[in-house]
């Protein structure tokens, strides 16, 4: 089924904080082919997964032996919450720990909700190396400084508009994050719950019945070592004589380059190129200079109209 290019229902996800979108095996497995030599003997923490359910856990037990894997947890939120005419008992939340087929997989109760924010939760964090897993979108940024502030390693899937985020890109202009392989259509989409509404050419039903929606505007995003990061952008055109193709910023001293494809090889100076241009980023070859602000702390313009979020970048080759 065709879809359409949008990531509309992950933003009205975002606005609502309705986060149950779900990671097919099929992604996960053409994301995780690209980090072999990554875990092994790492403790993985799926920290937003239901064992019973999800697919991040099943992709790293199916794996573990050819992973090499120290010991895999998973835990979820579930709501605790009551009122007054709620006579239904409430699920308890839970982790899974297991350890390979010779140990038998453990599960344990939580006290609380099993929020990745909670207490018990980052008392597991602790004792893991790596966490893989699909966030809520709503708390990208909170989940995201939390694995910071515990100096994990991590590869999870977010909205690309987090790149935009303050946090988000300063870990990227650090070389302290930085974006996987697959982004876009490189991920095919995602499962949701069937009360979800179903519409559009976007949203499909696989051969399990379930409601597949797909958007073309997600990303993996990682510290995990990533070979293919450290491949030069090969750069076809020049800014000499395509002057006119180059137009200089009202409020700074660079030009401005719509597609990452047309950034000039021969100039040394400021370049303001789209956002998607850090999923082709070496670190190597590009500096990233600051995000979307001038000379004057204010929007980049071009004859006085802001272009789309643009990053600021200079070309280290040819560095005065």
């Amino acid at each position: 089924m065709v879809r359409q290019a949008t990531n509309e229902l992950l933003q009205k996800a975002k606005k609502s904080k309705s986060d149950e979108f779900y990671t097919q095996f099929c992604d996960i497995e053409r994301e995780l082919q690209h980090y072999p030599d990554c875990f092994h003997e790492k403790v993985v923490y799926c920290n937003c997964d239901d064992a019973r359910v999800s697919n991040f856990y099943r992709y790293f037990k199916k794996n573990f032996d050819t992973l090499g894997l120290k010991a895999l947890i998973a835990s979820c939120y579930i709501d605790q919450s009551h009122d007054l005419f709620d006579n239904v008992p409430k699920e308890k939340a839970f982790y899974c720990i297991y350890k390979g087929n010779l140990d038998t997989e453990k599960v344990h109760y939580f006290k609380g909700d099993g929020d990745f924010r909670s207490r018990e939760c980052k008392e597991l964090l602790q004792q893991a190396d790596i966490v893989v897993t699909n966030p809520p979108f709503s708390l990208f940024r909170e989940f995201i400084s939390q694995i910071v502030k515990y100096g994990k390693q991590f590869l999870v899937i977010g909205n690309v508009n987090a790149i935009t985020y303050k946090e988000i890109f300063e870990l990227i202009q650090h070389d302290k994050a930085w974006l996987g392989v697959n982004l876009g259509r490189g991920i095919s989409g995602f499962i949701v719950p069937d009360y979800y509404a179903r519409y559009g050419t976007e949203v499909s039903i696989n051969d399990q019945g379930q409601t597949i929606i797909a958007t073309n505007g997600c990303l993996w995003l990682t510290n995990l070592a990533l070979a293919q990061r450290y491949k030069d952008i090969i750069l076809t055109k020049t800014y000499k004589g395509n002057e006119s193709s180059y137009p200089k910023y009202d409020n700074c001293d660079g030009i401005n380059v719509n597609r990452t494809q047309d950034i000039p090889s021969d100039y040394n100076g400021l370049m303001g190129v789209p956002i998607t241009f850090l999923h082709k980023y070496n670190p190597k070859q590009f500096e990233i200079v600051r995000f979307r602000k001038g000379d004057d702390g204010k929007d980049l313009q071009i004859n006085g109209k802001c272009p789309y979020f643009r990053i600021l970048i200079r070309n280290k080759r040819l560095a005065k």
